[in-house]
């Protein structure tokens, strides 16, 4: 039997070993972090009060924001105080915790995203009876399911993660805890659970991602028969925000979670982590105001009354 000594902690890596260059890293966070934040709480506080954004599609915009904000919360402060402290210890219960979170808002995530193509699908393909379909308990129960299967399968990830034994090396080559690299840190012959958790996340996830193709197949259908180029470039204008924010979470999630991790970490993956925490939270609000003229508006009327 090999001498086995199991560990109490990990060592997140980070992105430099010099610890001027950890300071600088972390405040680089710490800036793309507030950005996030603020940009978010805009999003929520506009959806929140404006009248003209209390309709299905907005609803979801802010829950949306919402995970966007606890999503990125996870990773970031952390790491931010650790690059000052230059302390990259994470203890389990610490790290448990980080995976549990992040899966549980990423999963979230994509439910909500998906829920958004369904109403974006009977908007386009059903006008008349959007209202009666889309109705504040459908909208609720959407929203509220998204949420508490992302906590179901953050739990499911977590207890499959950490029901193995963690031996040898405790380097994650991560500024996070994430599920890849525990798993290569494993001592474990039998990853039974481990692999039936992920195959579980992976057939959700690409059947959240066959109804969001499917939707906008559907969608797609429709907006090219209408007659007039406005109405399909005002079709267009509240799916493509949608469309461009969805497709940015499922690649930058596929290069963390199903790229091979190699046993020597290369800087590439962490960049895709780093586009994976960061990008999202941080594009998503100003994709959905570039063009939407409602929340251009709403933002034009909460600068004035701020003035």
């Amino acid at each position: 039997m090999p001498n086995i000594t199991a560990i109490s902690g990990f060592i997140l890596m980070g992105f430099s070993d010099i610890q001027d260059l950890q300071t600088v890293c972390g405040v680089f966070f710490l800036v793309m972090y507030m950005t996030a934040l603020i940009s978010n709480l805009i999003i929520i506080t506009l959806t929140t009060f404006d009248l003209q954004l209390q309709t299905p599609m907005y609803f979801f915009l802010k829950n949306l924001s919402l995970l966007d904000i606890f999503f990125v919360s996870v990773p970031i402060p952390n790491f931010f105080v650790s690059s000052l402290t230059h302390n990259n210890f994470i203890s389990i219960l610490a790290c448990g915790l980080q995976v549990f979170l992040m899966t549980s808002f990423s999963s979230g995530e994509v439910f909500v995203l998906t829920a958004m193509s369904y109403d974006r699908y009977v908007a386009i393909c059903f006008p008349l009876h959007y209202d009666a379909i889309m109705n504040d308990g459908v909208c609720v129960l959407m929203v509220g399911v998204s949420w508490a299967t992302g906590v179901l399968f953050g739990a499911i990830y977590t207890a499959g993660t950490f029901s193995m034994p963690f031996c040898g090396s405790n380097v994650i080559p991560q500024f996070f805890c994430d599920i890849p690299s525990l798993l290569h840190i494993s001592c474990s012959e039998s990853l039974v659970v481990v692999y039936t958790s992920l195959a579980i996340g992976v057939c959700l996830g690409t059947s959240c991602f066959i109804c969001v193709v499917v939707s906008y197949f559907y969608i797609f259908s429709t907006v090219l028969k209408f007659p007039t180029t406005k109405g399909k470039s005002k079709a267009f204008a509240t799916c493509i925000p949608h469309l461009t924010v969805f497709s940015v979470f499922i690649v930058t999630a596929c290069f963390v979670y199903l790229k091979p991790l190699s046993n020597i970490p290369s800087i590439i993956d962490r960049l895709f982590s780093v586009l994976y925490t960061l990008l999202p939270p941080t594009l998503n609000p100003v994709i959905y105001s570039l063009r939407n003229t409602d929340v251009n508006s709403a933002l034009r009327k909460l600068q004035q009354n701020i003035c």
